[in-house]
């Protein structure tokens, strides 16, 4: 019975092998496939004759995996052990008993055992070894002994979402060092109440990034709540509830972040002296009193601003704010996020400035029309489906300019018949005057945008010191890897950029950009080819070796098509919402850099399937693109059991130095505790989506991969200090404060992210110091 299970079972990766071997070979792949699938199939001859020989043969089986592994792979376990793994294990199944009793003629234990250990010998050391790690230290001197961080909030505030008008999401606190930071112990916790629906739509996200003014934090949750919370218990003082219904059309269903305005011109104690704004995800903008939750009724028109005013095309879940407006020079400076790829007849992507105390609009600033920025009069409407800014704008007061993050026009894969204020626009950096929405300058960091690279992140800025004097920096991350390190004053870079020749060759009624800008400073990643192709076993392996032949991939910037294009890096970005961290005072940056292949497939209108319901509440699967000649099916690179088709490492934590342009470090980030149904502690490095928060004690803290932690790390090494255990996702940004009593608090949503699948929940989470 063993001799006849043995030869089943290598009769079956034999002809899997071999025919899927010979399937890649026809599509320009590795001959090593089908070369074990022969030798398989072999093998299992020799064992149906009961001959010794079996055992040599499979000996060379494994001694030749080994050989052909390391050459393609290297040393690194995680790429090592799909190829070998089920080799080895049917080696050991060999060398039992039951099956090598059986054999008859010269003795062929000995070879395969010296194949086998020499194959635990090699895991062995690649466990030791990891040749994706890149380690160095951050300079640890302070450059600038009174840097300029963006505004005048107390060291133990967070008064905008990215701390100050800077988005430098850098604390002046220096409480919690790396010293003493494994000594944080869990403070309190606060539950919204704010769960997932059954109707939520996938994308029902929880990423707020909590304000912290006096002694209390104010925050939102998915479904539009605003919630005040005493800063050192957690016990809520109010909560004010949007009323925003469910939307099967809306695709997003979250909050970032609310805004927060003292008006000077109000006595202290009077009605909305303080205010807090909240987004709603059925575009409205309401002024709340901030020592209640009442509505402001002075702003707007009776404390509500419709952001729909001007719209073309205004649909209900079409257009939405998800992130936090700006406060800067007396406006409130408000963008919002635009349905991806569901109709060429889209809501407008204008950037609009209103008086911060009346609701009353200032200017508006719209890249299909970017000259005239008096405001629109009623009856007339924006551009429609012009680049919009779904992210967080920054501001320095100083130089009166505001920094726009710009996405790209939908459809997103598809650049025909763009205006030419679109490929000016899209995907670009622009900075506008603070009182009047003229452009300034634009810096574009993809040209034709035919992938969806929007730029998604607030930028950051700091000034540098360069040979030339300090100079006022912009740091932008995009989704394609690039950290564009801008004088933010005339938009020229600091860090080098250059133009690098792109691929060619779209579909008859499209073109694509013959060069592509790139910055010095980048985590744009290696070319993907076939042997960076990843499996648990070497079976899924051979699949995901089979798809990405047949995917057309000529490196990034490669164009979408009708047979299946790789996404490299994907449409998740490198860089997401999230963005990065920069320290002022030593000037370098920390960052989660994350690698995740997707893939787009264009389809012709003839062939797309009639809409079988109304809801469309993903950017993953069939976007449907009504209106225009193609449809496209977007989604992850994933293997038939649902991973990455691509090898680990999956996501980073690194720093870079800012004055020189350089990635100082790189490691591996999160383990895949929450990724399988064992919860296995292996750091692979995974995929994450989320923000970093510095401190002046030289701690990071970074919630944000798909295990649920939340953790701390050297900032001049990047080498992990300490984790606690989240009870759902951490995919939001961390924050930090102090309370009367001097003690310094970190804090962090715990809430999931639906399209990444990680646990949702409702979780305000503190921690301090222990005593």
């Amino acid at each position: 019975m063993a001799i006849l299970f043995t030869t089943l079972i290598l009769a079956l990766i034999g002809l899997y092998l071999g025919i899927g071997g010979g399937w890649l070979i026809a599509l320009g792949g590795s001959w090593y496939y089908l070369i074990a699938g022969l030798a398989f199939l072999v093998t299992a001859f020799l064992v149906w004759r009961r001959s010794t020989t079996a055992l040599w043969l499979y000996a060379g089986i494994i001694i030749a995996t080994i050989v052909w592994a390391i050459w393609e792979a290297g040393f690194d376990w995680w790429s090592l052990g799909p190829r070998g793994g089920v080799i080895v294990l049917v080696g050991l199944w060999l060398l039992t008993p039951w099956v090598r009793g059986r054999l008859t003629g010269r003795d062929g234990r000995a070879p395969l055992i010296f194949a086998v250990l020499a194959s635990i010998a090699v895991a062995g050391y690649s466990m030791s070894d990891d040749p994706y790690d890149l380690a160095g230290s951050l300079p640890v001197e302070k450059v600038a002994e009174a840097p300029n961080l963006g505004g005048d909030a107390p060291p133990g505030e967070w008064h905008f979402y990215g701390r100050t008008q800077f988005g430098q999401r850098y604390s002046p606190l220096n409480q919690i060092t790396v010293d003493n930071v494994a000594k944080l112990e869990p403070a309190w916790t606060y539950r919204t109440g704010d769960l997932r629906r059954p109707d939520d739509v996938t994308e029902t996200t929880y990423q707020v990034t909590p304000l912290k003014v006096g002694d209390t934090l104010y925050l939102c949750t998915p479904h539009n709540l605003a919630i005040a919370l005493d800063a050192a218990t957690g016990k809520e003082k109010w909560r004010f509830d949007a009323k925003v219904g469910m939307e099967a059309a809306r695709q997003h269903q979250t909050c970032r972040g609310v805004a927060y305005y003292h008006d000077a011109k109000v006595a202290a104690g009077q009605p909305c002296a303080e205010r807090v704004y909240l987004p709603t995800s059925d575009a409205r903008l309401i002024a709340l009193d901030a020592a209640n939750g009442q509505v402001c009724e002075s702003f707007a028109e009776n404390g509500t601003l419709n952001l729909m005013a001007n719209m073309p095309y205004p649909k209900a879940g079409y257009y939405y704010s998800t992130s936090a407006p700006l406060i800067a020079g007396g406006k409130i400076i408000v963008g919002g996020a635009v349905n991806d790829n569901y109709s060429t007849q889209e809501p407008s992507g204008v950037i609009r400035a209103f008086n911060v105390e009346t609701g009353q609009l200032v200017w508006n600033w719209d890249s299909g029309n970017p000259d005239e920025t008096a405001p629109l009069p009623a009856g007339q409407e924006y551009t429609h489906n012009s680049p919009n800014m779904w992210s967080t704008a920054s501001a320095d007061e100083k130089l009166g300019l505001v920094y726009i993050p710009l996405g790209n026009q939908t459809p997103d894969q598809l650049g025909m018949g763009r205006s030419e204020n679109v490929e000016k626009f899209s995907s670009s950096i622009v900075a506008l005057d603070l009182n009047t929405g003229k452009l300034r300058w634009v810096r574009q960091t993809v040209h034709h945008d035919l992938w969806d690279m929007d730029v998604p992140a607030q930028p950051s800025l700091v000034d540098i010191t360069t040979d030339s004097g300090v100079v006022p920096a912009l740091v932008g991350p995009t989704k394609q890897g690039d950290i564009y390190v801008l004088n933010r004053e005339t938009g020229e870079p600091i860090v080098p950029v250059k133009e690098v020749p792109a691929p060619g060759g779209t579909i008859p009624e499209d073109h694509a950009a013959p060069t592509q800008p790139e910055s010095a400073l980048s985590f744009n990643p290696k070319p993907l080819t076939g042997a960076n192709m990843w499996g648990i076993t070497m079976f899924d392996q051979l699949a995901c070796r089979i798809e990405f032949r047949g995917l057309r991939y000529e490196g990034r910037y490669t164009p979408p098509s009708l047979q299946g294009t790789l996404v490299y890096p994907g449409n998740f970005g490198t860089f997401n919402w999230g963005g990065v961290a920069v320290d002022p005072v030593r000037q370098v940056m920390f960052g989660m850099p994350t690698y995740l292949a997707f893939k787009s497939q264009l389809v012709p209108r003839d062939q797309v399937p009639p809409p079988d319901d109304e809801g469309r509440g993903s950017e993953q699967g069939l976007n449907r693109n009504e209106g225009a000649p193609y449809a496209v099916i977007m989604g992850p690179f994933l293997s038939p059991l649902g991973i990455p088709c691509q090898a680990p490492p999956w996501g980073y934590v690194a720093g870079a130095d800012l004055k020189t342009g350089k990635v100082v470090y790189k490691h591996r980030n999160g383990t895949v505790m929450d990724m399988t149904p064992l919860p296995l502690p292996f750091k692979v490095g995974v995929p994450g989506i989320g923000g970093p928060m510095i401190t002046a004690g030289g701690v990071v803290f970074l919630g944000a991969a798909v295990d649920d932690y939340l953790r701390a790390y050297d900032l001049t090494t990047g080498r992990q200090l300490w984790r606690a255990r989240l009870p759902a996702g951490g995919q939001a940004t961390p924050m930090t404060y102090t309370t009367q009593d001097g003690r310094q608090f970190v804090l962090i949503v715990a809430g999931g992210h639906g399209s990444v699948g990680t646990k949702a929940g409702d979780y305000v989470m503190a921690w301090t110091l222990g005593k």
